[in-house]
């Protein structure tokens, strides 16, 4: 979807209010594939408007988690480029510009209404069952009304002057047609009291300036358009193509938002929850392939990623597709990534993993069943350091099968320093044959014994992890526990 010899320019606007939602990285990465896909250019821009809920360390914190997912940006506060600052509160002599040309043509006014009267004119509003909307009284204020109200030093705000008639009519990639009526805009605030202004208009002045081509946001942001487009005529600019994406929702089909549950990119990626399964989770939320895949690597998703794939229906965040695919991406990455992206986890619980080749082996068991790395240690504690029995296990390791398997393995495993899986195999069979003993009177009290659960990996892949040593050492201590 070129737009005639533009290269596609997209966006990503986050304000710096705390760290990365869900529905902000959804955002970003549909930007930034649909930039890749089109060979265009992704911009971070940070609007940062809303002074009073603009937190410090906001906005390093954002760039970080945006760096940490791989969705790198061609443009931005860190990077530079063409069409800086791209910080918004380092715009304001810009912003300052574009509204006089608006207030000398009438498009907009200065509006004198303190707080107070407005409050009461929306619980007025409230009680009427009517939309909270701005009456319109500072609206048509003379000249030299004005001119009085700025000289005796009132504060004001500078309003949108929105036609009340007709309707505005727009397409938009995901919703198609849109009709808004006019008499449901409001005379939006552009410039707010304390001389900086609000998302709509610093934001189509940054858009216009900064070529963008698509606006891709949420669907939340579909009724502001009008006085968007609004804005566009004013200047006598031409809007963007529009894309409004569908709202992320709760299970119980509620929107999801920053107030319910864990929705923060960043406490995923603590938790260990690898970059490749969360991109490709938050990729399938309001859109899907042709084919109906589930599982894309970042790259695949460049190549085949379209606007015309998106879904107009609100898009579950469901856990448990989530941990689904998590778990597939840590099945099946390369052994070596997933146990240097567990190392931290390790590291925490104050394991020693200086044996490299033991550590591996102990990820390629334990990686079988979790589904974020956070969990890997406690399925690989087992493996290193001593074990601990209830009263029931002891039970089981006490009993004269359970003594004679043990002694039996002892004696057997003695015979040579090293044994490869398949000798314990071998041997498995024979000491089945020998002693008489099967099934889970056999395996539960070796596993048992081993590994500290009757339940998990086979005897060959418990024996190769420790090593014959440490195996023999804990068959020994069983033993010498049913005493």
């Amino acid at each position: 979807m070129h737009t005639g010899n533009n290269q596609v320019r997209v966006r990503f606007a986050p304000s710096p209010t705390g760290y990365l939602h869900v529905g902000g990285l959804r955002t970003a990465l549909f930007n930034y594939l649909f930039a890749r896909k089109q060979g265009g250019k992704f911009i971070l821009r940070i609007e940062d408007t809303d002074q009073k809920r603009s937190i410090p360390g906001a906005l390093e914190n954002l760039i970080g988690t945006l760096t940490r997912t791989g969705l790198r940006h061609d443009e931005g506060p860190d990077v530079g480029g063409e069409y800086g600052p791209y910080i918004q509160s380092e715009r304001t002599e810009i912003y300052r510009e574009y509204t006089q040309k608006l207030l000398d043509s009438g498009k907009a006014y200065h509006c004198f209404c303190d707080e107070d009267r407005l409050t009461a004119l929306r619980e007025e509003q409230r009680k009427r069952k009517r939309p909270p909307m701005y009456d319109g009284r500072c609206r048509d204020l003379s000249k030299d009304e004005v001119t009085d109200n700025l000289a005796r030093g009132i504060p004001f705000v500078i309003r949108l002057r929105y036609p009340h008639e007709g309707k505005t009519v727009f397409d938009d990639v995901v919703r198609d047609r849109v009709a808004i009526d006019n008499s449901q805009v409001d005379d939006q605030i552009l410039i707010k009291s304390d001389g900086f202004p609000t998302y709509h208009f610093a934001s189509v002045v940054d858009d216009h300036l900064m070529k963008i081509t698509h606006v891709i946001r949420g669907e939340e942001w579909l009724s502001s358009v009008p006085k968007h487009i609004f804005l566009y005529e004013a200047f006598g600019w031409k809007p963007p193509v529009w894309v409004h994406l569908p709202l992320l929702l709760n299970a119980d089909r509620s929107k999801l938002s920053k107030r319910q549950g864990d929705v923060s990119v960043e406490s995923y990626l603590e938790k260990g929850y690898l970059t490749e399964a969360l991109l490709n989770f938050i990729a399938l939320l309001g859109w899907h392939s042709a084919d109906d895949r589930e599982i894309y690597t970042l790259g695949e998703l460049e190549e085949v990623f379209s606007l015309e794939r998106i879904n107009k229906a609100g898009a579950v965040f469901d856990l448990e597709k989530l941990n689904w695919m998590g778990g597939s991406y840590i099945r099946h990455l390369d052994v070596a990534y997933i146990a240097d992206q567990s190392r931290r986890f390790f590291e925490e619980a104050r394991i020693d993993i200086s044996d490299n080749k033991k550590y591996l082996k102990v990820i390629a068991t334990a990686r079988d069943y979790v589904y974020c790395l956070s969990m890997i240690v406690e399925h690989a504690r087992m493996f290193y350091g001593s074990l601990t029995f209830s009263g029931e296990d002891r039970e089981l390791l006490g009993q004269e099968d359970s003594r004679r398997i043990f002694s039996y393995w002892i004696e057997a495993l003695g015979q040579k320093a090293e044994w490869k899986p398949e000798e314990i195999s071998s041997l498995t069979k024979e000491s089945i044959g020998d002693l008489g003993i099967k099934g889970k009177a056999f395996y539960f009290p070796i596993r048992l014994a081993l590994f500290g659960s009757c339940h998990g990996p086979d005897i060959p892949t418990l024996i190769d992890i420790l090593g014959r040593d440490e195996s023999v050492k804990r068959l020994t201590d069983a033993l010498n526990l049913g005493q």
